[in-house]
């Protein structure tokens, strides 16, 4: 019998892969209508780091961004604000699958290295010992296809908590 946690971690996976799916064609068009270029938020020139709050393109969010939980529905912007303010989620790991015909499949089963290897090097321990969720950022077919789109992005929270400062090291 699967355990309960990761159970759930792959409801939220599968969650987050149809969000994503439904959602690939508005950031596509977004795209299309804004120039191509990205919506990014002000960032330190040393670090990368967010600045100031800020409502970002999905394609702008970057590793070590910290944002605010996403409404459910369509999702197409971020909105991220500096980590040392209190936020809801913290991208820690992204990855890129190899290239290749899409596979919904394929996709799920890359998003279990979230909650892997990467999880435990960036929190400090396993996730079944941990009470933090993690949920994946992922292509959707349509992204896959007309943007080359092969990255996942691993993004972490607890769930119901806000965050002031990195959950790296968090050990919980």
């Amino acid at each position: 019998m699967m355990k309960l946690r990761t159970r759930r971690a792959l409801a939220l996976a599968g969650t987050a892969v149809a969000l994503t799916i439904a959602l690939s064609g508005c950031s596509a068009i977004n795209d299309i209508l804004s120039g191509g270029a990205p919506q990014d938020a002000e960032r330190d020139e040393e670090t990368g780091e967010v600045k100031e709050d800020a409502n970002i393109d999905i394609f702008a969010l970057k590793v070590g961004d910290c944002k605010m939980a996403s409404a459910s529905g369509l999702i197409e912007s971020a909105d991220v604000t500096p980590c040392d303010q209190p936020h809801d989620e913290e991208v820690y790991y992204e990855f890129s699958m190899p290239d290749g015909e899409f596979s919904e499949t394929d996709v799920d089963a890359a998003s279990q290295e979230c909650i892997g290897e990467p999880f435990t090097t960036f929190v400090g321990v396993a996730y079944d010992a941990s009470v933090l969720t993690v949920y994946p950022i992922t292509p959707t077919k349509d992204t896959w296809d007309t943007l080359n789109d092969r990255i996942i992005q691993c993004v972490i929270l607890e769930d119901g908590v806000q965050t002031t400062g990195t959950l790296k090291g968090a050990a919980r």
